[in-house]
């Protein structure tokens, strides 16, 4: 993977999870996923590559349990890394959107690095049934979300605008995701500083 360029690690082990983390903002959308939850290592090489990020992780869990810890520790150490790769925020765009589609699914994400975590999820579509494979449904999908946002300082929006298949749905957000994020990390040589009149985010 790209050696230069914003970088920085995430680990966290606990009773339930031991996971270590590499995330590169200015990266090549490459990544090596294995967090154990099939569904997630998709989404996360999804995002990788559509916000062309760099992004290693490596993660075991209490997956007989279920895959509620895992899901959520990941989610926390990908806004920890964030965060850190972001260092002082000089210069970034800090605002970032996009609406992506999935075949029937749209989904539109919008995000503030402001420093002020925050998540809102807007569904305005009658949710399809999860996935039986990893047992990933919609609870699973806004408690990474929201695990990631806290993290990673972000006031974090997302709207489901269409969909009738529960995998177009998440894929088109964790798209959306990548290259909102893309967008918000930019640095724009036009900033002077930290992008905010009260001079710290």
């Amino acid at each position: 993977m790209k050696k230069t360029g914003r970088l920085a690690r995430s680990s966290r082990k606990t009773k339930e999870t031991t996971i270590s983390l590499h995330f590169n903002i200015d990266g090549e959308g490459k990544s090596q996923i294995s967090t154990g939850i099939l569904f997630l290592d998709h989404m996360l090489t999804l995002f990788s590559k559509h916000g062309l990020f760099d992004l290693a992780i490596n993660a075991a869990g209490d997956l007989g349990v279920d895959i509620h810890h895992t899901n959520e520790d990941v989610g926390l150490c990908l806004g920890d890394a964030l965060s850190k790769a972001l260092q002082n925020k000089r210069g970034i765009k800090r605002f970032g959107s996009a609406y992506v589609t999935m075949d029937e699914a749209l989904s539109r994400v919008v995000v503030d690095i402001s420093g002020r975590p925050s998540f809102y999820i807007d569904n305005q579509v009658k949710l399809p049934a999860p996935l039986e494979k990893d047992k990933y449904d919609w609870q699973t999908l806004k408690h990474f979300l929201q695990s990631f946002a806290q993290k990673g300082g972000l006031n974090l929006h997302v709207s489901v605008l269409k969909g009738e298949d529960f995998h177009h749905i998440v894929e088109s957000i964790f798209k959306a995701l990548g290259k909102a994020l893309d967008e918000a990390t930019i640095i724009d040589k036009r900033i002077k500083g930290i992008p905010s009149t009260k001079g710290i985010l």
